[in-house]
């Protein structure tokens, strides 16, 4: 089987069998399945969408050789606001990407204070903002619109539940299946939401 990109993909051998009747355990993060499927959106001209990369200082540098740099030391130079961000349709997408274990909930604390300011700025300024949620377990990826789990967020502020429950999630949320190509297609529920 050939992605979009032209990579071929091959299932070895003794888990052929396994391949043909689960989708579970393919040994993929939900990362990597959104880093693939924003590279088959840019292939397929449909968005652009990238990951931010994380700001860091580098403060030291190991030279082994004259063509080889180690960095040593390094720290993060500010905190992270969201994951993802991008252009669909003319309009500004901002997200963050969770996984979790849990097979009841999903724990607030896999969110912080300075990324819900950074979602509540991007609603407040008519950007589609949500969260992709994987619950790993179940192996079942959610579409969160931002706005959803803000009351939830002021509500743990205020002393109350520290999490979301599946099932609201997944009342609330969307989910998305899995494909080969597109593995998180979530423009779909965009297109779904928006337009």
């Amino acid at each position: 089987m050939n992605y979009p990109n032209g990579r071929k993909h091959t299932i070895p051998q003794n888990n052929r069998n396994q391949a043909k009747n689960s989708f579970s355990n393919r040994g993929m993060t939900l990362e990597e399945d959104i880093n693939e499927t924003n590279t088959c959106y840019l292939e397929m001209n449909k968005a652009v969408i990238h990951k931010k990369p994380t700001p860091v200082q580098i403060v030291k540098v190991h030279y082994p050789r004259r063509s080889a740099a180690v960095i040593t030391e390094g720290y993060f130079k500010q905190a992270s606001t969201t994951d993802y961000n991008g252009l669909y349709r003319g309009r500004y997408i901002d997200f963050e990407a969770k996984e979790t274990k849990n097979k009841t909930l999903f724990p607030l604390a896999n969110i912080h204070d300075h990324q819900i300011k950074h979602m509540q700025s991007i609603v407040e300024h008519d950007g589609i903002c949500f969260m992709l949620i994987r619950f790993a377990t179940f192996n079942e990826t959610y579409y969160m619109p931002a706005e959803k789990i803000f009351p939830y967020w002021q509500n743990k502020l205020n002393g109350g539940r520290k999490s979301i429950p599946y099932q609201t999630i997944k009342q609330d949320g969307y989910q998305i299946p899995f494909h080969f190509q597109k593995r998180v297609d979530y423009l779909q529920v965009i297109d779904q939401l928006y337009f």
